[in-house]
């Protein structure tokens, strides 16, 4: 009698699971593969890609960017005004609660920019040191002045989350680490970090519940696994499908592939020092005309990548068409090298992540052998973007592989990060991690700062653009990446890929 209701408990429980599991991967519900986990449930803890965009279903914005093509729509901001050019008044939703019931306020508004400037708890430490004040005007009225004339400030409140202030300020700051409480489309269900996010449907979501009721969002950092897991079944949907598997994809008559021209470049920042060779503007054209891009798309990126000319692309503000590409020419290449005094070459180390760009190492190899064909012998010091990353913002590097887009959709802000002089009191450079430095550009950029016409801005962008990539070469541009997904085929998803690679599944439906 007891084996029999042993295995009568084990039936009904076997039945159970897998009704569970049935449901798992129901009409209602997604399971989704990518490429990289998030780092934290921290909505300011981490300006990763990966990071923001899990984010992203949690918590919310002023503002939002939509799929497809990523423009600004109101979200916890139902419109803001700019009556100067340090002065912006937000004018925020009603009826809008965090996950934990409580009413969002301009108390969370203000509480959310402050933190920004914590170091403790974020990543967002220029955007908080910009700020000179937060003030309250009523429940759901604030006015946030800037130190510095920001053109970009509203470009940039899709990312900047806002949190429950009073729970947050209740709460042990390491559980703020893995329980968000956000006013965002979906709660969060459980994390095992590494492993998988679970979350369900926030039923009372400002804009209407989300068609997607359950989510499970595995991070699979391995790309064959990750098209395994895919071929089986097992997930419905996946991002970052790695170029060298994708005519596999396309080959199987249960998956369908969704592709779309990615906004990222990938390009080789390289420094001045005084007294190197590549302080020479003629070593530094030899070392672009050294590098034979077609041959790296053709058979590096499988076609899966478009040819650079700079580092912004066209959606971005300052984005010059005028700007050309320099010929590979390795010819050309030596005798510019002959001319500047290094006939017989010289050593430089290129540096760069094995983990985070489509084929970074593979790329960074072809770079060393290419620059090699003219004499320059490239040490390869690739390494995990973990530790590569920091590196970058210490300044501690002379020639590195790295890939950017900009989030505010203006060119101002990646010049300002990248190739500003390193300027820690007034926050620019952050991101100069050769120390790249010269007074022209610096003396050119600072100006755009109060600039906000946007037709003057475009103008005056595109020609620091252009004079900074064709007289100065701040930095050899190599390509747009490809961003690649696939699903299941029968499932009824209907998905559109966004120009920030980020998945909010409020967007999805099937």
């Amino acid at each position: 009698m007891k084996r029999i209701s042993v295995l009568l408990l084990l039936g009904i429980f076997m039945g159970t699971l897998l009704s569970l599991t049935g449901q798992a991967i129901g009409a209602s519900s997604i399971v989704v593969a990518v490429d990289t986990p998030p780092r934290t449930m921290n909505p300011h803890g981490s300006d990763a890609d990966a990071n923001l965009s899990v984010m992203a279903n949690f918590f919310e914005g002023l503002l939002q960017r939509k799929a497809p093509e990523g423009n600004l729509f109101p979200a916890l901001a139902v419109r803001y005004e700019h009556p100067d050019l340090l002065t912006w008044k937000l004018y925020l939703r009603k009826g809008v609660r965090f996950h934990n019931g409580n009413p969002f306020t301009a108390e969370d508004v203000k509480f959310s920019f402050e933190r920004l400037s914590n170091p403790d708890v974020s990543e967002f430490i220029n955007t908080g040191k910009s700020i000179a004040s937060i003030d309250i005007v009523d429940d759901y009225t604030v006015v946030i002045k800037t130190k510095d004339p920001i053109p970009w400030f509203a470009n940039n409140l899709h990312q900047i989350y806002m949190m429950d202030k009073e729970s947050t300020e209740a709460r042990d700051p390491g559980e703020a680490e893995v329980k968000p409480i956000g006013t965002g489309a979906y709660k969060l269900v459980e994390w095992v970090k590494g492993s998988y996010v679970k979350m369900k449907a926030n039923e009372d979501y400002w804009e209407g519940p989300p068609l997607i009721k359950n989510v499970e969002l595995r991070p699979i950092t391995e790309s064959s696994t990750r098209f395994a897991a895919l071929a089986s079944a097992q997930v419905e949907l996946v991002s970052g499908v790695p170029v060298e598997l994708y005519e596999k994809v396309l080959e199987n008559p249960k998956l369908d592939v969704i592709t779309r021209p990615a906004r990222r470049s990938i390009f080789l920042a390289l420094g001045n020092k005084p007294g190197s060779p590549w302080k020479d503007i003629r070593v530094r054209k030899a070392m672009y005309m050294a590098i034979n891009e077609d041959e790296i798309i053709e058979k590096i990126m499988r076609g899966h990548a478009a040819p650079a000319a700079q580092v912004p692309d066209p959606p971005t503000i300052g984005y010059n068409p005028e700007i050309k590409r320099l010929a590979y020419n390795p010819e050309l290449a030596r005798k510019l090298l002959k001319e500047a005094g290094y006939e017989r070459g010289f050593e430089i180390t290129l540096s760069g992540p094995n983990d985070r760009y489509v084929q970074d190492e593979k790329i960074a190899e072809a770079v060393a052998k290419y620059l090699a064909k003219v004499g320059i012998k490239a040490k390869l010091d690739v390494k995990p973007k973990s530790i590569f990353f920091p590196q970058v913002a210490r300044g501690e590097l002379e020639f590195y592989l790295i890939g950017w887009f900009d989030g505010t959709f203006d060119m101002g802000r990646t010049y300002f990060k990248l190739a500003h002089s390193r300027d820690a009191v007034r926050g620019f450079g952050g991101l100069n991690g050769t120390n790249f430095s010269d007074p022209t550009i610096d003396t050119l950029l600072e100006p755009t700062g109060s600039i906000v016409d946007r037709e003057k801005r475009k103008k005056v962008l595109q020609d620091l653009n252009k004079m900074a990539m064709m007289d100065k070469i701040v930095w050899i541009p190599l390509h747009y990446q490809q961003d690649i997904y696939a699903v299941q085929k029968g499932k009824g998803i209907k998905f559109q890929p966004r120009p920030d690679r980020w998945i909010v599944f409020k967007e999805i439906s099937k």
